[in-house]
């Protein structure tokens, strides 16, 4: 896991020096073991280091015999299988990220298709003066690039290429108000103009700065769903599942697991037990003092019945109004997603102990566990709406125009992923997986771990098991109601103290309930941000915040996470202490 970076110019000429060293500073969180530098005629990268595989060897960039060189962020799980199958090939190194190389050299752009893990990966062949830009399928593991006049910029995150001043700190409208409406951006866009994302799982080469061709490989299998019986299908799931946790606990130091009191996290805690690698350390939230869901209880309960070490972390309101900022500054792609609070906090506790954490994100998107699934595969006339038809800040009179073209990238994902032979729910998940997996949750999961030298591993987002998640029967994901039927029925076999058939709360963050306590104060400062100011109208910014229902507390929530963000990242202002210190501070 590191943070990686570089510059290609279009005349031919060196790159310079400055923009290279102001990324590895920018980058510095994503790699505290180590540095790496490369240059050749108009290329050079960089590299910020977490040692996970390969403690002693690792260090990049790695060379193969041809002169090629390879910079990576991420973990290659089958590099071990990789290794057996290049025979003939000498090996530098014990790292998981040299079989890439060695695989280019091979077979040109097409080596991604032979790799199962998390990856961002540069490549750079000096006799072709050719660059190689590679990302996962899924879009585990986050890649960022700008074309100037001058040059092709890439790096982990967008902040470095602000940071470098390859690109100025300004606002691309779109992304911006899918980020408002939406809580997330969608596509190749972000909301800063001039950075775009390296789609998951596109391959990029790139010769005299300029993109010359791409290819993508998908996350999801073709085809519709398979006529499995249940008990077919559960040997089946239970084969992929196991392959996918013993290579996900591939590693050279400690790793740990979130446990939540649902049933993805309860899968995974199964799975790493049932492995026996080694005893399983899980951390679960809780939030003392107010009216959610305690989940604590029940992690504690499935916790104790496999062995695990259960650490137990409270997050407060306090921790609210003070980390805040700090993760509006780390989460620079921005995601209004309130779980950052929680995986914040999860990570910095974590990070004491362990340098590699297992999640289940990813499971409600290849079981079909989200209520909107039921609801889009339902007729209009039994209640079916399309997926995400309504905004965050619809109706509410809160902006200065109601933005229109919010649901374009949806609509867009939506008539590309539709195929004659995918089931309605199939094309639902689909989309799911195109946007709000790589844009919301994995983004979460990246820039909250690595602000503090974590490494995020997602066993359910996996080839293996996308094979038969995707291709399962819709009755076997959707049953009685309930999303996650086949997952339910294996955890209810392997772990029947999770109790994967009762009703279950949602996982929720009191944002509203503690945004609701202190309103009265917060939106005054709100409404007086000039990225608010530019968007919205004043006085209902104020009534916003003063008295908010459930709709409008969500909407608050994402107007006072816009304001640190834009704060941050667009006016390049830093924190200036808890939430309201930072939202009156003037520098």
């Amino acid at each position: 896991m590191c943070g990686i970076a570089g510059l290609m110019t279009t005349s031919g000429a060196a790159p310079p020096a400055e923009p290279l060293e102001k990324f590895l500073a920018a980058l510095a969180h994503r790699g505290p073991d180590g540095q790496g530098r490369y240059r050749s005629g108009p290329f050079a990268m960089v590299q910020t280091r977490l040692a996970i595989i390969d403690l002693e060897t690792g260090d990049q960039p790695i060379y193969e015999p041809g002169g090629a060189a390879l910079v990576a962020n991420g973990e290659i799980y089958n590099y071990r299988e990789l290794r057996d199958e290049l025979t003939g090939h000498q090996f530098a190194t014990r790292s998981d990220c040299e079989p890439p190389l060695h695989l280019w050299r091979r077979d040109g752009a097409d080596f991604a298709r032979h790799l199962r893990g998390m990856y961002a990966t540069a490549i750079y062949d000096p006799t072709a003066e050719a660059l190689v830009l590679a990302r996962d399928p899924f879009g585990i593991k986050p890649l960022y690039y700008a074309e100037t006049g001058n040059c092709l910029a890439f790096a982990s995150e967008p902040r470095a290429l602000l940071e470098a001043g390859i690109v100025n700190r300004s606002l691309s409208p779109r992304p911006r108000d899918e980020l408002l409406q939406l809580q997330f951006s969608t596509g190749i866009d972000t909301p800063f103009s001039g950075i775009r994302r390296v789609l998951p799982g596109e391959i990029l080469t790139i010769g005299a700065g300029r993109i010359v061709s791409r290819r993508r490989i998908s996350a999801l299998p073709e085809g519709p769903p398979a006529n499995w019986s249940e008990a077919e299908a559960l040997e089946r799931l239970d084969a992929a599942l196991m392959d996918s946790i013993e290579m996900h606990q591939r590693s050279d130091v400690p790793y740990g697991l979130f446990l939540s009191g649902g049933i993805d996290s309860s899968v995974v805690l199964s799975l790493m037990a049932r492995s026996g690698q080694a005893p399983v350390r899980a951390y679960t939230v809780g939030f003392p003092g107010t009216g959610v869901h305690d989940e604590r209880e029940h992690a504690r309960t499935v916790a104790k019945r496999v062995g695990a070490e259960h650490i137990e972390v409270e997050v407060t309101e306090q921790d609210f109004w003070n980390l805040l900022p700090e993760i509006a500054a780390a989460v620079d792609d921005p995601t209004a997603d309130y779980a950052l609070l929680p995986t914040y906090k999860l990570a910095a506790e974590a990070g004491k102990d362990v340098k590699v954490i297992l999640s289940g994100e990813g499971g409600d998107e290849l079981f079909a566990g989200y209520g909107r699934y039921r609801s889009t595969i339902r007729p209009w006339w039994l209640g079916g709406r399309a997926m995400r038809s309504r905004g965050i800040f619809d109706r509410l009179g809160v902006l200065r125009q109601e933005p229109t073209g919010w649901r374009d990238g949806i609509v867009a994902a939506e008539s590309t992923l539709a195929t004659p032979d995918r089931s309605r729910l199939q094309e639902a998940q689909a989309v799911d997986c195109a946007d709000w997996l790589p844009n919301d949750l994995l983004i979460k999961l990246d820039r909250c771990l690595m602000a503090h030298g974590v490494e995020g591993r997602t066993p359910f987002l996996d080839p293996r098991v996308a094979e038969v998640a995707f291709h399962l029967p819709d009755e076997l994901k959707i049953r009685d109601g309930r999303g996650k039927y086949l997952l339910r029925k294996w955890l209810e076999k392997h772990l029947p103290e999770a109790h994967p058939f009762e009703r279950k709360r949602g996982f929720t963050v009191p944002v509203g309930e503690w945004i609701g306590r202190r309103g009265a104060e917060l939106g005054p400062l709100i409404a007086a941000q000039p990225g608010v100011v530019e968007l919205c109208v004043p006085e209902r910014v104020i009534k916003l915040f003063r008295n908010p229902d459930k709709h409008q507390r969500f909407a608050a929530w994402t107007l006072l996470f816009y304001a640190l963000w834009h704060r941050r990242h667009i006016l390049g202002l830093p924190s200036a202490g808890d939430v309201f210190e930072t939202l009156a501070s003037t520098h």
